[in-house]
């Protein structure tokens, strides 16, 4: 295999987790006779730029197609989060009714939603079409296609050259990350402003966070691989925030390189030299991360089967990419968790990739009282552990499994 980005072949391990079938193609029910495709899911490091990559096994549509069941806005604290950022970046970026924002991977809307109520012009580019309908009946102008510079050209050429360009968890999407880049430098306007936000590679590896990997994440993004991949193609980053969702994301600010018309902050260097501090520079750093999935995924089967003896029921709450990964890492299978909860009414009635779990309502929790409740996207256990704290009625108990099996009181 070559960089996706520098064409390097000089690829390194970083995790092998066997094979799965892709995160969020979940089952139909007429379909569970029928068999699935699985394909390797390999992770490796490339030992000239550190962009930490999947290995390709299939093209992007096998993972986006036209029924994609991720919903941005079944998660409350994602749009309290998505609101704050349109605020944010309106008083900092001096955005107006004159304004034009374009959001890339515009899901469902959860975010323009924000950006219309301000009365600032916006669009949307989503590929799939079940969110992007999802975004159109909340009256947003959606382009339904994979963006890139082809795409870019097209949309300035239609005077939607952009002041502001979102693109929240899309990054590490996309496969062809040289051609997605260049295009914000293409759609942004000379002052325009494009930002980025992505889990950052730093904590995947300080907090064991191996479920983060599934076939539609092809890359996993330190600041370090970001900075050279961006000004390799038109984009200089100028800024960077860390935030709290998705185990600890980062935020870039990136502006046109020929244009150069934001001043670099001190805390780009910051970043990049505390990621220099961590190893991330050094090939070697990588090597260690199979020893953490591993240890994670047989900690997480040995609570499994010893519930399973003493006749204590196991439900999961989430039907996540994540939560799909580590189930089938651990090889659990249906029965052995009765049921996954999700509040996503296109995902009830399927079951999960792979381990054939039936997703069901939130009504099943209520009716079956299971005694553990493994909350599957970590991310948001707070907002969950809240919002199910009736399960303690019963004596039910939560449990996560990343960085390490912890069964919360």
């Amino acid at each position: 295999m070559k960089c996706r980005h520098c064409a390097s072949e000089m690829m390194h391990p970083f995790v092998d987790l066997g094979t799965a079938p892709p995160s969020n193609s979940y089952v139909k029910a007429k379909d569970l006779a029928r068999p699935e495709l699985w394909y390797p899911l390999v992770i490796r490091v490339c030992a000239e730029c550190k962009l930490v990559q999947t290995e390709d096994f299939a093209s992007r549509e096998t993972f986006f197609s036209e029924d994609y069941a991720y919903f941005s806005s079944f998660s409350s604290s994602w749009l309290a989060h998505a609101k704050s950022y349109v605020a944010e970046m309106a008083d900092r970026f001096a955005l107006n009714s004159q304004s034009h924002v374009v959001e890339i991977a515009a899901n469902d809307g959860y975010l323009l939603q924000f950006v219309k109520e301000r009365g600032i012009s916006c669009l949307g580019v989503e590929p799939t079409a079940s969110t992007a309908a999802a975004a159109r009946e909340k009256g947003i102008e959606i382009v339904e296609d994979f963006f890139g510079v082809a795409l870019a050209d097209k949309l300035v050429a239609q005077g939607h050259a952009a002041d502001l360009t979102a693109a929240n968890n899309v990054l590490a999407h996309v496969p062809d990350i040289n051609d997605f880049v260049s295009g914000f430098a293409r759609l942004l306007k000379p002052q325009g402003v494009a930002t980025f936000e992505f889990p950052h590679l730093m904590n995947m590896m300080a907090q064991s966070q191996f479920d983060t990997a599934y076939h539609e994440h092809y890359s996993y993004l330190s600041l370090l691989a970001v900075d050279r991949i961006f000004s390799a193609n038109g984009l200089t980053v100028f800024d960077v925030e860390t935030t709290p969702w998705h185990g600890g994301s980062l935020r870039v600010f990136a502006c046109r390189t020929d244009t150069q018309a934001h001043a670099r902050t001190a805390r780009v260097d910051e970043m990049l030299r505390r990621e220099m501090d961590a190893g991330l520079g050094e090939v070697g750093t990588y090597a260690g991360f199979q020893a953490q999935a591993n240890k994670v995924r047989d900690d997480f089967l040995d609570f499994v089967i010893d519930c399973n003896r003493q006749g204590l029921t196991i439900a999961a709450y989430g039907a996540a990419a994540k939560g799909n990964t580590l189930l089938n890492f651990a090889g659990i299978k249906a029965g052995q968790i009765a049921f996954v909860v999700d509040k996503n009414p296109a995902k009830q009635g399927m079951f999960l990739p792979g381990s054939r779990v039936p997703i069901v309502s939130e009504q099943d929790l209520k009716t079956h009282k299971p005694d553990r409740v493994v909350i599957l996207p970590w991310n948001l256990t707070e907002e969950i552990k809240q919002q199910l704290s009736y399960i303690s009625d019963w004596g039910g108990k939560f449990v996560t499994v990343v960085p390490s099996l912890t069964v919360h009181p």
